[in-house]
């Protein structure tokens, strides 16, 4: 309904605009009438209404409500306003400025003086092209920038935004707050993202089991636990790292949990290592975790450890 109203609006205002100008254009050759700027006035109007129904109407309406993806969507839609802008300052350069090859050397040094006051300005667009063309990251990925870890939920010409997680919050959940991070950020910072390409990760827990438990009985017990959670993250994971081959060196990676031993001073460290979806490290965690603590308190052979104190004497 807007959209009806406003290209409604753009044909009375280009008729009106076009008729003001064939009356001025008569009227002023009998009276010799200063020129006005109608016809460019006419052509602006009539260009802006035109790349409107281009964008806004046609690609928006035609070819954005057939994407039924929510990111593809999203996505598509920042482009089409962006090229639109462009569009439409492209046309007005023309219309309006006669010699713009001239005005752009008249204009030189100004311009040079503006673009080091807003050097910052200048680098955030710049990282937001960069961003756009090598998909650094999308919206929805979860990322690492600055220190600051978050899912992008949004992804401006100038700037992203972050939906943080972590922070305070002792996991992989979102604390509510949002970051909003300058794109120049990406020219001199290192990017981590967790979902780029795959989307999963590995993690790892570690459980002390105490020395006089049957620790090959708990190697066996806390495996079979933590496969019968993992086997189907493992074969997704597989797949994944097998199309990253394509596109990356990478050597093979086993994706399947593993348990690595290592004798401390106070107990057998058992450290697991798995794979686990990106966005849900913590939920697995717990998971696994609750897991083996069920299988472990049925066997009373296995024992967790903690640190003791042994007391081997006492002063006179």
């Amino acid at each position: 309904m807007k959209k009806a109203i406003i290209v409604i609006l753009w044909i009375i205002g280009t008729i009106l605009l076009w008729l003001a100008n064939l009356l001025y254009t008569t009227i002023s050759l009998l009276f010799a009438f200063p020129k006005i700027y109608l016809l460019n006035a006419f052509y602006t109007v009539l260009a802006f209404g035109i790349i409107y129904i281009i964008f806004r109407v046609i690609i928006e309406e035609a070819v954005v409500k057939q994407i039924k993806e929510t990111k593809t969507k999203y996505s598509f839609k920042k482009i089409v306003s962006i090229l639109y802008i462009l569009a439409f300052l492209v046309v007005l350069t023309t219309i309006w400025i006669e010699q713009p090859q001239t005005l752009f050397v008249a204009y030189g040094v100004v311009a040079a003086g503006i673009a080091i006051a807003l050097q910052d300005l200048f680098k955030s667009l710049a990282g937001g092209i960069i961003i756009y063309v090598n998909r650094l990251y999308t919206v929805g990925d979860r990322i690492e920038i600055q220190k600051i870890v978050g899912d992008v939920i949004d992804i401006h010409i100038l700037y992203t935004t972050i939906l943080e997680i972590q922070g305070w919050v002792d996991g992989d959940q979102p604390t509510g707050r949002l970051a909003i991070i300058p794109n120049s950020y990406v020219l001199s910072s290192t990017i981590y993202n967790f979902t780029k390409d795959h989307s999963f990760i590995w993690d790892e827990i570690m459980i002390p089991i105490t020395y006089d438990s049957d620790w090959k009985e708990a190697y066996d017990t806390i495996m079979t636990a933590v496969r019968e959670l993992t086997k189907h993250l493992a074969e997704k994971a597989e797949k994944e790292i097998e199309q990253l081959e394509e596109i990356y060196y990478i050597e093979k990676r086993i994706v399947e949990p593993n348990i690595f031993l290592k004798l401390t001073d106070n107990w057998i460290s058992f450290n697991i290592r798995y794979v686990t979806e990106a966005k849900k490290r913590r939920s697995l965690r717990h998971k696994l975790s609750q897991k083996i603590l069920e299988e472990i308190q049925k066997n009373e052979r296995i024992k967790i450890a903690s640190a003791t104190i042994d007391i081997v004497g006492f002063p006179k």
